[in-house]
């Protein structure tokens, strides 16, 4: 077995089977660049605090980044029979640098080690994960562009309700996606928080400058409480309930695709590029990409589950059971990430089917709401007006037809308020121009929404 951290009280070696059962740099071999930064700038301050000398802290430097570069290239591989990969770095500058390497980790845990490293990878991945938003976000405005003024179904439980503009729709997931670039941009204020320097728990008796650290690594300020400082996954739990809550709206968008390329709806057709074919079924065009987002999001809110369980429990300070926070957070980044990415590029290719949209709209009785309203304003009350339409649809299912298609005494019969301006209102394409209300679907309504949209993606 590799070098230990930790052996010297121990009489026995560790068994070869709790050594594997013990082990994390199978996983957390990962974070090998950021423990590397979060060493270098401990080596700053170290020597500028007196704890090592100049020529000592140029050597660890030195070396550390040559460590670094040789993992990059793979000149350098981790190897297994380490425990983690803070004991395979430290082992490496002890081969190379002799005493000098050994004093690498003077006024530091690996408890208040690998928090920090766990923090700076959840800040690079938190603004990877933003600028693959920001695409996405920026694809659906443009698509919502494309397709503005043309009109389409909108759905409640699944069944017909109101005609809405194409561009309405995709602005919706533009305000969902929003909300979780404000979740990941509001939490990295609290991920950015340095917890080096806290040690085991307590702190340390050297003269450590914790805020030189958090300075030099680009971090917000040190965490204010040690024991908090090492034990704390919060933030971590945080980037997996936003990652959840992400996936979330990808999958509600994957499962509308879905539904929206079937041949019962026809709605839209996606790219060849993102379906696959029946290895039976010749004729099989399969939307693939959306069904595996849609059950990626499982995962995701299992690895939720997984570190809010294993959290729930702990006493203060750090214990073994919070080495199981890792594999979920790299899981769940790579998750995410890859949807975000391809579910960009599948909306890029989107195609809307305006000819079966244009028939789709004419089906349902979309306009009974629009009717309700053209009543209300010829001073009948809603409730009087609801039941009168409901009346007025029950007709004209009893006779199979939609409400366009009554003849003026048929309306009237059920109300004199009715002239024959009603028709205006029973237009679908007329329905979207008079909904003007702030958020509605009026055009001019859509096309502030997309303006604001653009505006506010330049901004970030």
């Amino acid at each position: 077995m590799g070098f230990k951290l930790w052996g010297g009280r121990f009489k026995e070696e560790l068994d070869q089977l709790v050594h594997q059962f013990n082990a994390s740099i199978s996983f957390d071999k990962v974070l090998f660049s950021e423990d590397i930064e979060g060493s270098k700038a401990h080596v700053r301050m170290l020597q500028r605090q007196g704890l090592l000398a100049e020529e000592e802290s140029e050597l660890l430097l030195s070396e550390l980044e040559r460590i670094k570069l040789q993992i990059e290239r793979g000149e350098l591989l981790p190897d297994l029979s380490y425990e983690d990969i803070h004991s395979f770095v430290e082992a490496k500058l002890i081969e190379r640098l002799g005493e000098v390497g050994k004093k690498l980790h003077t006024a530091r845990s690996r408890n208040d080690q690998v928090a920090l490293d766990l923090r700076l990878y959840l800040k690079t991945r938190s603004l990877e994960i933003l600028q693959a938003l920001k695409a996405l976000m920026e694809t659906l405005v443009n698509k919502a562009e494309d397709y503005w003024g043309h009109v389409m179904p909108g759905y409640t439980h699944l069944q017909r309700a109101q005609p809405v503009l194409i561009s309405q729709h995709l602005m919706a997931y533009y305000f969902m996606f929003r909300r979780d670039q404000e979740r990941f941009m509001g939490a990295l204020e609290r991920i950015s928080r340095n917890p080096l320097g806290s040690g085991a728990l307590s702190g340390s008796g050297l003269p450590v400058d914790r805020h030189m650290v958090s300075e030099t690594l680009g971090m917000g300020p040190p965490t204010p409480n040690s024991m908090d400082g090492v034990s704390d996954r919060d933030f971590a739990i945080e980037f997996l309930s936003n990652s959840a809550i992400c996936m979330m709206h990808l999958s509600r968008l994957s499962e509308e695709l879905v539904i929206w390329s079937t041949r019962e709806f026809s709605f839209v057709e996606l790219k060849d590029a993102f379906c696959t074919g029946s290895s039976l079924m010749p004729q099989k065009k399969n939307p693939d990409v959306p069904e595996l987002v849609r059950g990626k999001t499982g995962r995701v809110y299992g690895n939720l589950i997984a570190l809010l369980v294993t959290m729930k429990g702990l006493p203060l300070t750090y214990n073994k059971d919070m080495q199981e926070d890792k594999e979920p957070i790299f899981d769940t980044y790579n998750t995410l990430i890859q949807s975000l990415r391809v579910m960009q590029l599948l909306i890029a290719g989107l195609r809307f089917n305006l000819d079966r949209l244009k028939e789709a709209i004419k089906e349902g009785y979309l306009t009974a709401t629009d009717l309700v309203e053209y009543l209300v304003l010829k001073g009948m009350s809603f409730r009087e007006a609801h039941e009168t339409v409901g009346r007025l649809v029950l007709l004209a299912l009893e006779e199979g037809k939609e409400l366009y298609q009554l003849k003026l005494e048929r309306l009237r019969a059920l109300s004199p308020l009715i002239g024959e301006d009603v028709y205006e209102w029973l237009d679908p394409m007329k329905s979207v121009q008079k909904k003007l209300s702030y958020g509605g679907t009026a055009p001019e309504r859509v096309m502030e929404q997309i303006r604001f949209a653009k505006e506010e993606l330049l901004r970030c």
